[in-house]
Order: structure tokens, then C-alpha cells, then sequence
């Protein structure tokens, strides 16, 4: 785990990796210990909602009082746009991320269970479901762009880098994060955390953002406690509902979690806010803004300026001692020949020394040379000797608070135990049920796609894939059609070929179910939060939330095939259970392709071009063609037809996944150079192709034999 410029910066750019693996044991012990907080355990949650409610209240009223304190007292017009940007910056990294620490809650082995459902749904609210850059998180950075401090902010993770957002303001949201990679230990404190933030609404520092620039972003989308759409529940009340709902069925060990989670993230919030209000009422002093730069500056600057004398010592040592208090080289400058108080036009700080003929030139932005001119023209012509320049510097604020410190090293220190390897491909698919993984899952997990892509591989040419050789600038959409066209053309040609008999319908009906169970799970990776609103992973967001019934128990795909299997008079185990893996009515081999999903689906990076491949392939399959085949053997022995039927108007290639997929494919090739090698538009194409031809790779012994090699070569990557 890389690790620059403070544990809670380290924690939040871990977390935000959506393929990282947050380990158990030390990190979970760790992050209990942070949401710790004293004297809460019998509050009743109601009570403790009242109090967020009361606290923001009053916290917002504090901060926009700032704003209105330097308008009563005429503060210089530079005074509201140092507060507005600082209180941004220093909401960035929760703001950013608003609503994630939800990401996780979801997972192949619960695709049925409606909390989890409910979870989903108000989580697709918060990342704006089908929709690109329409997360809360995306309309905060509107804002940030609006005022040009989003230099850094994307990835989200980048903004550990800005040395303009304090330490402090990554404490909460790095620790929401970790937690959410581990839902099954963390389920009820991210409940309870995700009611406190929308019990609190709309950051307390933000309140005065948006009564200074009302029309600067759409802020009913950065509140987390307004809905998205008109008429809808209000989230808050969601979240509420949901927790009871989870209480009621896990009883008290639930309900604590949910209050230490709400009563963790509260207590957090209160000293993170107080850290910012305390740096925004220093901000008042300009010298506070000087100091600051020259503490974010001090380290590169100390490298250079060993020949310039500032009052018989170096200016690179002035700088090097900067690191810790800026205050005595800000003394030191408003004594010298560099600086005119109360006339920065007059001063060579920021004119010769910084002109292009300077030798400081570009060294300091637009935005660092009007710190310096504000802290120039407050400077009295003759200060007096017992004022201390550096009162308002950073030395002087809150420090973040030592739990990160401890979340972090646990996070380095990794997984205590590797754990164990699965021994066969049903014990695989039990223990893939879950969002988490050790390292000898996750080294087996990676081994199999590497084999199964290098069967997909095998024999690969134009008489086996159907998808072209190259991709065309036009796109996927003419090609779709065709397919779609084939299809229908196959399934009139197949008219008279005699149905399955009823035997073979239900054998075939139950040794899909392994599959069909988890439908969706090879896009599991895009529920992460930056996936979930991208450009290429909105719609496979979208596609996985349809999967699942948006939330609805009445349109979730696996419960209406269990629904079948029920009339079929199978009664299947929870899809989760070992029970269900072992069940001795399936077929081992039933288990591989379903087993290669829930793999290849936890590596969205990694995998991208292949995932989007099997992704056109399985939205494809049976569009048409095959569900229509299957609705008249389903309706011929009195069965449902209801999950073909859905599957063939949502998978259609005009509005539907099939199209959708296809765009996911055009949008991801459109942005790669056409260029040969690794990386480019050639070998990409070439990896969507493979991924394609992984839904139903051959099975001979050649295309045996190289995915064992595959797999071999996966173990020594």
C-alpha cells in the first residue's frame, strides 16, 4: 500500500481502488476502534437522529455566519471566495464519493434477499442510474470545476495529491471507504453511517458555499437527503426504513452496529468540521493563506535558492524549516527588500522575481500570486514587534485524529493468513457468493480467468466469431442488428424441429440455475462508485441494477427463475449456502461458467475489454432467437414463460442491454489511438473479441489443454 503525505490521504487512495482487498482481522478491529465513541450505547436511534438533525442545524448557521461577519465588517472583496474555496476543498473528499460506502452492499450470493434490494435502490439513486456523470459525487465536482479546484479531483483518488485539502478531510470518508470492501463485517455500521449523512444532509460548510453561489451547481443533487426525482421518498426516510427493516430481522447485534456506526460517523463529522471552521477563521488573516503556501511549497523549494541570503542564512534553509512553521520566513520576507507592505504592486515578491525574465517564473500559479498580493496588502507599513505572523498557521489547527494512523497500518500489514485456496469449482462458487476474498481466493480467482480466456483464445478465426475482425468507427449498433436479424431468421428456419421433451426442459431449466441465480455478476465490479457513473460503466450499472428487479422483488430475475423451478417441483437451497453448491442434483460442470462470472466480474479494471465482450455476448444470446424457442418448450408443458419473456423486451438490440452493451464496447474503443500494440485500439479489439467467445468457448482437447496453460502462466504472472 503506498503511503505519501498522511495515513488518512493513504487510506482514502487504498479504498478508492475498486479492485482493492481490504483484509480482515487487524482492519476490522481497527475501524471498529475508530467509529468508537463514548457514552452512546443505549441512546435509542431515534434520539440520535434528533441530535445529527440539531447539530447540523446549528453547525450550517455557524458557518454561514463567517460569510456574514465579513460582510458586516467590510472585509476585503477577496475575503468570501478564500472562505467559499477552502470550505469546497475541504468537503472535496466526502462530497466526492457521497453515497459510496453503499458500493459493496450487493453481492451474488444475496441477489435475492430484498434489504439488500432496497439497499440497491437507494444506492442507484445516489450514482444517478443510467446515466453518465449523474452521481452526487458528479455534481459536486461541477462545483469544483466551476471554481477551478478540480485540477486533481478525478479520480477521485487524485485528490490525495492536492495539498490544498487538509489531512482531516479525508479521515471519515478513507474510512467509509475501507469499510465498504468489507460489507460482510461493516453492513449495519454502513447503514448507520449512511443515515447519520443524510440525517445531516448537506455539509454544514456547504450551507455557505451555497448561499454565497446559489447557482453554481445543483445542490439538491450534492444534498444526500433530498431524492433525485419528483414525488420520490425522501433518502433519509429510506435508509431509516431500511435500517428497522435490518434490525428487526438481525436483532440487537444489528441495531449496535447501526449506532455505532451512526454515532462514529457523527462524532467524526463534528471534529472534521471543527478542524474546518477553525482553518476558515484563520483564513480571515491572510498571512494563514501565505503560510500554508509556503509550507506546501517549502519541500521542492527547498532543493534550489542556497545562494540567496535572507538575513544571513540561506533561503533554501528558511524553506526547509518551513515545513514545520512558516511563521519566522513570513517575518523574515516582510523585512526585506522583496516586500513593500501594504503595496504587493510595488513589490518584487510579485513582480521582477516572478516575471518571465525572473527567476521564479511559473514557479507560482495565477492562484499562489494572489495569496501573496493579499498578504502583502495587509501588511501595516511598520508592523508592530510583537505580532506574530504565523498565528494563523496550519501548525496551529486540530490535527486529524489518530485512528487513521492505526486503519492504515492494518491496511499495509494485509491479511494475517492467506486462507485456503478453493479444491473444486462448487466449493469455488460458495466462497465467490461474497464481495470479499483472501489472497489465495483472489490468486485462484485470477488463475481461472486466465485459463478460461486462453481456452476463449484457442482456435479463435472468422468461422468461430461472429463479432468482425476489426472495429469499425461506425460502430457496433449495424453489426447488432444483423445478429438480431439472424437470429430471428434461425428461429423460423427451426420452426419444425420438435421441441425438447418435458424431461429434458427441466433438466436443462435446473442445470442453468447455478447461472441464471447470479445473473448480472460478471458487472458486479461496476456497482463501484467512479464505475457505476463512467462513461463506459453507467449502462452496465444499469444493466446489473435490471438484473436484480431495480429493487423490486416482483421483477428480480433470480427469484422469478426460482418461481419456475418451483413449478418444475424443484426447491432449490439459498443460493449463498454451501448446501446449494453441494446439491447432488447438479452436474459439476454446471459450475464453470458460472464460476468464471463471478470471477472475471470482481477485476473491472483489469478485465474491461474482456467483460465487455461477455457482456454484447450474454445481453446477445438469446435475443430473438433462443428465449422465443424457450417460451414455446416452457408454455408446451404448462410452465411460466415470464423470465424469457422479460429477458427478450430488456435485452432488445434498439433500447435495451443488447444496445447498451454494444455502446459500452463503441465508447471504450473510441477513445484508444489507433496505434499497434499493447493498449491499442488492434490489441483491445482483440481482447473484446476473446471475452465475446468466453460465453461459450470450445471444449475440445486442444482448447483443454490451453487453458491449462493459461492457467499455468496466470501462477507465474
Amino acid at each position: 500500500m503506498y503511503d505519501d503525505g498522511g495515513p488518512a490521504r493513504a487510506v482514502y487512495a487504498y479504498a478508492a481502488d475498486p479492485e482493492a482487498s481490504v483484509p480482515d482481522g487487524g482492519f476490522v478491529e481497527a475501524a471498529r476502534a475508530a467509529l468508537r465513541r463514548p457514552a452512546v450505547a443505549d441512546v435509542p436511534l431515534d434520539d440520535l437522529v434528533v441530535r445529527a438533525a440539531d447539530w447540523a442545524a446549528a453547525e450550517g448557521k455557524r458557518f454561514t455566519g463567517l460569510l456574514d461577519a465579513g460582510h458586516r465588517e467590510g472585509r476585503p472583496a477577496g475575503h468570501e471566495e478564500v472562505l467559499v474555496r477552502r470550505a469546497v476543498l475541504g468537503c472535496a473528499p466526502l462530497s466526492l464519493v457521497s453515497g459510496a460506502w453503499l458500493q459493496w452492499l450487493s453481492a451474488p450470493g444475496d441477489f435475492e434477499v430484498p434489504v439488500v434490494l432496497r439497499i440497491l435502490a437507494l444506492y442507484a439513486d445516489d450514482v444517478g442510474a443510467g446515466h453518465p456523470h449523474a452521481s452526487r459525487g458528479s455534481a459536486f465536482l461541477e462545483l469544483l470545476r466551476r471554481l477551478r479546484l478540480a485540477e486533481h479531483a478525478v479520480p477521485a483518488a487524485r485528490l490525495t495529491g492536492d495539498q490544498r485539502v487538509p489531512e482531516s478531510a479525508f479521515v471519515l470518508p478513507g474510512l467509509l471507504l475501507a469499510m465498504s470492501r468489507r460489507p460482510d463485517e461493516f453492513r449495519g455500521e454502513l447503514l448507520g453511517a449512511d443515515l447519520c449523512l443524510r440525517t445531516v444532509g448537506l455539509l454544514p460548510a456547504l450551507t455557505m458555499v451555497r448561499q454565497a453561489r446559489p447557482a453554481e451547481c445543483d445542490w439538491d443533487a450534492v444534498d444526500p437527503s433530498v431524492p433525485r426525482q419528483a414525488g420520490a421518498e425522501r433518502p433519509d426516510r429510506q435508509c431509516r426504513a431500511l435500517v428497522d427493516e435490518l434490525v428487526e430481522a438481525e436483532g440487537d447485534r444489528a441495531a449496535a452496529a447501526v449506532r455505532r456506526g451512526f454515532t462514529g460517523t457523527l462524532g467524526a463529522l463534528r471534529e472534521w468540521s471543527e478542524a474546518l471552521y477553525a482553518e476558515l477563521v484563520a483564513a480571515g488573516d491572510p498571512a494563514f493563506d501565505m503560510a500554508e503556501l509556503m509550507r506546501q511549497r517549502s519541500r521542492e523549494g527547498a532543493v534550489y535558492h542556497h545562494q540567496f541570503q535572507l538575513e544571513g542564512k540561506p533561503l533554501a534553509r528558511w524553506l526547509a524549516e518551513c515545513r514545520t512553521d512558516a511563521g519566522p520566513l513570513l517575518d523574515a520576507l516582510a523585512r526585506s527588500k522583496l516586500v513593500k507592505p501594504g503595496r504587493s504592486s510595488a513589490s518584487a515578491l510579485v513582480r521582477g522575481l516572478v516575471g518571465e525574465r525572473g527567476p521564479m517564473f511559473r514557479v507560482f500559479s495565477p492562484e499562489d500570486l494572489n495569496v501573496i498580493r493579499r498578504w502583502i496588502d495587509s501588511l501595516p507599513a511598520t508592523p508592530p514587534e510583537a505580532e506574530d505572523a504565523a498565528a494563523g498557521s496550519p501548525a496551529g489547527a486540530p490535527a486529524a485524529p489518530a485512528a487513521p494512523t492505526e486503519v492504515a497500518a492494518a491496511l499495509r500489514a494485509g491479511h494475517r493468513t492467506p486462507g485456503r485456496a478453493p479444491s473444486s469449482v462448487r466449493e469455488a462458487y460458495h466462497l465467490l457468493m461474497r464481495r470479499t476474498d483472501t489472497p489465495a481466493l483472489r490468486s485462484w480467482a485470477t488463475t481461472y480467468v486466465a485459463g478460461w480466456l486462453a481456452r476463449s483464445r484457442h482456435g479463435m478465426d472468422e468461422r468461430t466469431m461472429p463479432l468482425p475482425a476489426r472495429w469499425g468507427r461506425e460502430g457496433l449498433r449495424p453489426w447488432l442488428q444483423e445478429r438480431h436479424d439472424r437470429h430471428g431468421a434461425e428461429f423460423e428456419q427451426n420452426a419444425e424441429v420438435p421441441l425438447p421433451s418435458r424431461e429434458a426442459v427441466i433438466d436443462d431449466t435446473v442445470q442453468t440455475a447455478p447461472l441464471t441465480l447470479i445473473d448480472g455478476s460478471w458487472l458486479q465490479g461496476f456497482t463501484d462508485y467512479e464505475q457505476a457513473s463512467s462513461e463506459i460503466g453507467h449502462s452496465l450499472f444499469e444493466t446489473y441494477w435490471d438484473e436484480l428487479g431495480n429493487g423490486e422483488p416482483r421483477l428480480n430475475h433470480p427469484l422469478i427463475y426460482r418461481d419456475v423451478l418451483k413449478e418444475m417441483g424443484v426447491d432449490l437451497p439459498p443460493t449463498a449456502s454451501a448446501e446449494f453448491a453441494r446439491w447432488p442434483g447438479f452436474r459439476d460442470e454446471s459450475f464453470e461458467l458460472p464460476v468464471y462470472w463471478l470471477c472475471v466480474g470482481r477485476f473491472p479494471r483489469t478485465f474491461l475489454p474482456e467483460v465487455l465482450g461477455l457482456n454484447l455476448a450474454m445481453e446477445l444470446s438469446g435475443v430473438g432467437g433462443t428465449y422465443r424457442r424457450a417460451r414455446l418448450a416452457l408454455k408446451a408443458y404448462g410452465f411460466s414463460t415470464r423470465f424469457v419473456d422479460i429477458h427478450n423486451t430488456i435485452d432488445n438490440v434498439a433500447t435495451g442491454h443488447s444496445a447498451w452493451a454494444a455502446d459500452a464496447v463503441d465508447t471504450l474503443m473510441a477513445a484508444l489511438p489507433d496505434t499497434p500494440g499493447p493498449g491499442g485500439r488492434a490489441e483491445t479489439w482483440q481482447r473484446v473479441r476473446v471475452g465475446y467467445r468466453s460465453l461459450n468457448p470450445p471444449s475440445g482437447v486442444g482448447a483443454r489443454l490451453a487453458a491449462r496453460r493459461g492457467r499455468l502462466a496466470g501462477r507465474r504472472g
